[in-house]
């Protein structure tokens, strides 16, 4: 009953209770959760059992937020996002809510569902991925296992007006990257990048350094030495 979850703590004032089921069925009660606090019970291979007032919870997660959980029998918190499906009630846990939130946006994006989102997030942290999907990293986003070159275009392309509020990088840096990659930007600045990629610098990190050296030498500084900027 309503009553009994309450009292065991696994229901809240507020919480919202969903029963599902075919007609004639007995139904599926899903409480929609967004927190779990309670101690770890044990883990699967990509989950965690949670032990909240005597309750077992299964909450799916990156293989980054199972690495950073504690010790079975220690006290956790994670955030949940709840999938409630005809046939299943399926919990998702994250460190923080930021995280938590790089899993709905990235489920935005065409092709990209749970599954993929969280692979994602297992290769990427939340402020790595927003830092490349703000520089126009595909090759960043590719390196997640099932992100092939188009998913991650897409994901960085739909994606990329959402990033700059979750990055750590210099705006300026990232206006740059958008020039690039929608080919706005001047002759000189692409030439200074292919230079210092083809000195083995990664295309953001070349970026970076001759947004840096741009501004230090001002708007009329023409051609910048692209050797001077790598050290050579």
């Amino acid at each position: 009953t309503l009553d009994a979850l309450e009292d065991r703590g696994v229901l809240r004032a507020g919480e919202t209770l969903v029963v599902l089921g075919a007609s004639g069925g007995a139904g599926l009660a899903a409480v929609q959760i967004g927190k779990l606090k309670g101690a770890i019970d044990s883990y699967g291979e990509d989950y965690v059992i949670v032990d909240v007032g005597g309750v077992g919870y299964q909450v799916h997660c990156s293989s980054r937020t199972l690495q950073a959980m504690p010790s079975p029998g220690e006290a956790a918190v994670l955030s949940i996002e709840t999938y409630v499906r005809e046939d299943q009630i399926k919990l998702f846990g994250f460190r923080t809510d930021t995280e938590r939130e790089w899993f709905r946006l990235l489920q935005t994006v065409q092709g990209v569902g749970a599954k993929v989102a969280l692979a994602v997030l297992s290769t990427l942290p939340p402020a790595e991925l927003a830092n490349a999907i703000a520089l126009r990293d595909k090759a960043a986003v590719s390196r997640t296992p099932g992100v092939g070159p188009k998913v991650a275009e897409r994901i960085v392309t739909e994606l990329k007006d959402k990033a700059p509020a979750f990055a750590n990088v210099d705006p300026a840096v990232v206006h740059l990257a958008g020039a690039i990659d929608d080919q706005r930007a001047p002759r000189p600045v692409t030439d200074a990048i292919s230079a210092l990629v083809n000195l083995g610098y990664g295309q953001p990190q070349a970026a970076a350094a001759i947004a840096s050296a741009s501004r230090s030498a001002g708007e009329n500084a023409g051609e910048v030495d692209c050797r001077r900027l790598a050290g050579d």
